[in-house]
């Protein structure tokens, strides 16, 4: 083998065992793509498990990392943008549980000065259920004051998609700050009705609340309705 072959073969092999490289002036239509941010719960991520028979360290149920919701819908942003963009992925599910206590600035410090071009919102499942006006006023302040501090840094395009599992209440204020704020809402609400979209339907999981959660089919449902959001807000301009 010649020394020119030899280092071709070097080369190669160097390439494959680096990450993706991270484009720039990346654009969806008129939207900017290069750093995209999901915020959200254990549909968005969770880390291992083994007390609830979770190894995975990714959106809660989908069969492997690159089939959960999250990469799905970065490898279709990639292949429209013509390259991979910078992604941070965080699991805010103690801001639906302690909407009260959940200091913004402070918890989101690293994702606010990241400031994503594109934001992912998915929340809501975790939010106790809003059984009184107060507990409703309560969520609803807590969400604006969110999505509000997101728009302040830098000027992301923010998608904000209902809960998996329906929940009227909580779905309407969800969709009614998002667009109060001047976000694209994203209309799940039939997803988790199909027992199709549960990983129980895909696979045996003994646990019943990992099964509930949105297997392979599932996650590709979301990830589509969202591309699709996307994808016509990119045509539009902003």
């Amino acid at each position: 083998m010649n020394r020119r072959l030899v280092a071709c073969v070097a080369l190669l092999l160097l390439l494959a065992s680096c990450p993706a490289v991270v484009a720039q002036g990346l654009k969806i239509g008129h939207l900017r793509a290069d750093k995209v941010l999901f915020l959200g719960n254990s549909i968005t991520l969770h880390g291992p498990a083994p007390q609830i028979g979770w190894d995975g360290n990714w959106g809660m149920a989908a069969s492997s990392r690159e089939k959960d919701y999250v990469h799905l819908l970065l490898s279709q942003i990639a292949k429209a943008a013509g390259g991979v963009p910078e992604a941070k992925i965080k699991n805010i599910a103690d801001f639906e549980r302690s909407l009260d206590g959940f200091a913004v600035n402070d918890r989101l410090k690293d994702e606010l000065a990241f400031e994503a071009d594109l934001i992912i919102v998915a929340i809501g499942e975790n939010v106790a259920a809003l059984e009184s006006d107060a507990a409703q006023a309560k969520f609803q302040a807590a969400f604006t004051r969110l999505l509000k501090e997101l728009k302040a840094h830098g000027k992301p395009a923010i998608f904000v998609r209902s809960s998996f599992w329906a929940d009227p209440a909580k779905d309407e204020i969800l969709k009614k700050v998002c667009e109060e704020t001047g976000g694209t809402f994203v209309d799940n609400t039939k997803l988790g009705s199909d027992k199709a979209n549960a990983a129980r339907s895909e696979r045996k999981i003994d646990h019943d609340g990992v099964a509930a959660h949105p297997g392979d089919k599932g996650m590709k449902a979301i990830a589509d309705a969202l591309w699709v959001a996307i994808e016509e807000q990119g045509s539009r301009g902003r």
